[in-house]
């Protein structure tokens, strides 16, 4: 049978961008369906958004040739503090006790999308934009993909689909695949603030009775604000004047980095744990958000769905090597093995870490202050929750030259 694709990528940012970059060195007939033009995309306020990179996705991204130019644009994380606001735990991870330059980066959603798009306008990936996926159907040996481009209609046919089109995934539902969904009642309040000290590049990770606060240093006096809050609590800080919400900040963070102000506007964001019921359909594969979405309190979601890809990457170039069929059943199963340990390990870990820190019941937090305490000082279990911090709890997938 003659395809259009080999394979098919709905979603060009970050995620599908990177796949298709992953395999654009490949024999296969790559195409990527994006709704929003590029320049619409670019331009948007959501591309100010800070995002923490783990080390082991840097060396994803310098695979893909994205990360020599993002790197000039990001700021490293040196060092990491994990406190318990009120309490004496304490957990310290540093860059030079792990031999790495560095533990992760913090880059803007924008300096990475504009290296994805930069590289895959030098590849020879083929972009179908702007279009939308209107239907789907697996038939033997392909699948048929309808999408809508403007006025006009066009029907296309892979070997394999990819649904890399994030949270509210059209694949995903058109499949009908169902999603568990845990509702954390809270909300995540982001911004940015100039610190009166320089910064160490140190990220700071402080958990309140409300929940997690995070300080990500994007310069030297800059850093990016994750601060969840119940619900209620939300509101009435995004209510609040400029002054009085700096001052609960300021409580809540303490005096870590000096005098703290306001240096962008702030945003809300629901928090909750969503999970696809399953990851394949016939012929289709589900990646990063259109898979799973998680709570900002480890700073994972992004790194999760760039060992997604990656691994596929691996697998589907593995898999030409022996001309074999790249969207069997049994391949996507494998696949689904392949990823299952990293996912279920993390997103119990970041759902155990919110849950256990987001309470002030002194047995509780007595328990979970004495852990940090000696986690902080039994070194061997320190570097192994370094590791997962760093996203080399599994082996980085190899498709392309690695230049660290």
């Amino acid at each position: 049978m003659n395809y259009d694709y080999d394979v098919l990528i709905v979603g060009g940012g970050l995620v599908g961008g990177s796949l298709a970059l992953a395999l654009g060195n490949t024999p296969l007939r790559i195409g990527v369906i994006e709704s929003i033009p590029e320049e619409k995309r670019l331009a948007s306020s959501a591309g100010d958004r800070a995002l923490a990179l783990a080390w082991g996705s840097s060396l994803i991204l310098d695979q893909i040739g994205v990360w020599q130019g993002a790197e000039k644009k990001a700021a490293p994380i040196r060092h990491i503090h994990v406190s318990d606001r009120g309490h004496f735990g304490k957990l310290r991870m540093s860059a030079q006790r792990e031999g790495v330059p560095a533990l992760g980066y913090v880059a803007t959603a924008r300096t990475l999308e504009e290296e994805v798009a930069t590289r895959l306008d030098q590849s020879p990936v083929t972009m179908i934009c702007p279009a939308s996926v209107v239907g789907l159907k697996a038939c033997g040996e392909a699948v048929h993909v309808s999408l809508r481009e403007g006025d006009k209609s066009i029907n296309l046919t892979a070997r394999l689909l990819v649904a890399a089109d994030g949270g509210n995934s059209t694949v995903r539902q058109l499949l009908e695949i169902g999603q568990a969904i845990g509702d954390y009642a809270q909300t995540a309040i982001v911004t940015e603030v100039e610190t009166g000290k320089s910064s160490d590049f140190t990220a700071y990770e402080r958990f309140t009775p409300t929940g997690p606060l995070a300080f990500l240093p994007v310069a030297k006096k800059r850093y990016s604000v994750v601060w969840t809050q119940k619900a209620a609590g939300a509101a009435a800080l995004l209510a609040m004047p400029e002054k009085e919400f700096t001052d609960h900040l300021q409580s809540a963070f303490g005096y870590w980095l000096g005098k703290i102000a306001l240096a962008s506007r702030r945003q809300a964001f629901p928090l909750k744990l969503i999970r696809a019921e399953r990851m394949t359909g016939e012929r289709v594969v589900l990646v990063g958000n259109a898979m799973h979405q998680l709570h900002p309190v480890a700073g994972q979601g992004l790194n999760l769905g760039l060992r997604d890809i990656a691994m596929l990457a691996e697998m589907l170039t593995a898999r030409l090597e022996f001309g074999e069929d790249i969207g069997e059943k049994a391949f996507l199963e494998r696949y689904v093995q392949a990823r299952q340990a990293d996912l279920d390990r993390v997103i119990r870990f970041t759902d155990t870490t919110v849950r256990v820190f987001s309470t002030d019941f002194f047995p509780a937090a007595f328990a979970r202050n004495a852990g940090l305490l000696a986690l902080d000082r039994f070194q061997p279990g320190k570097r192994l929750l370094a590791q997962y911090a760093m996203g080399l709890g599994n082996r980085i997938p190899r498709f392309g030259p690695l230049s660290k």
